[in-house]
């Protein structure tokens, strides 16, 4: 995340930056913060000691992720698209193409969410599927993604569910959270499916964006 921020900075003061695609995992696995999530549950503290996992914050808004058995992706680009400024709803749907693009590759179909608001009131960002996020037909999510902003830069990342902790999801969350795992939905996929989701999803990005990515 530190990294993410650094990035985002540079490419925010330099316009003719090439934009930035990264993927990468946890280690060890850590529960994310939105930038504007100020509390959290006081036993997720107990949780985090007792399961070894990081309690960080994101520099980009939402609401936490569990970051285990997942595969988080970054866009860092221009907030102008071919001369023009795009809304910030209108940013999510341009950067999200290259997603739906790279999973229907892979024979999976994805849609946006539809909650409303009400996802503020939730600590946990997979228990609702906002229009910034992708879910499949029976409206279990898959990507969770958010944004921020700084000049005419704009970075989105978010988190692919590979092989969700359902346990622990429950135990943090005191439900169950509707999210559903790559290895579920591709269980004929090759033995090293992540290696497999950021080479098509590299492609899907460089065709969609017309670009290559540092």
């Amino acid at each position: 995340m530190q990294l993410d921020n650094a990035l985002l900075d540079r490419h925010s003061q330099d316009p003719q930056s090439p934009s930035i695609l990264r993927f990468y995992g946890w280690t060890p696995a850590a529960i994310s913060l939105g930038f504007h999530q100020k509390q959290y549950p006081d036993h997720w503290k107990a949780i985090a000691e007792q399961h070894h996992l990081d309690i960080v914050r994101r520099p980009s808004g939402g609401r936490a992720v569990l970051h285990q058995g997942d595969l988080t992706y970054v866009v860092i680009t221009n907030v102008e698209v071919k001369g023009k400024k795009r809304s910030h709803r209108e940013m999510y749907e341009y950067i999200c193409e290259f997603l739906i693009q790279g999973f229907a590759k892979l024979g999976i179909t994805l849609t946006y969410g539809n909650s409303g608001r009400g996802y503020i009131h939730n600590p946990s960002c997979f228990s609702t599927a906002t229009n910034a996020d992708l879910i499949i037909a029976d409206g279990r999510k898959i990507i969770g993604s958010a944004q921020v902003y700084r000049h005419n830069s704009v970075l989105q990342h978010g988190s692919m569910a590979i092989a969700p902790n359902y346990g622990l999801l429950r135990e943090l969350f005191q439900a169950e959270v509707p999210i559903v795992g790559c290895e579920e939905l591709l269980p004929n996929s090759s033995e090293n499916l992540i290696s497999e989701l950021i080479k098509t999803l590299s492609e899907s990005a460089r065709q969609h964006f017309q670009a290559e990515f540092l």
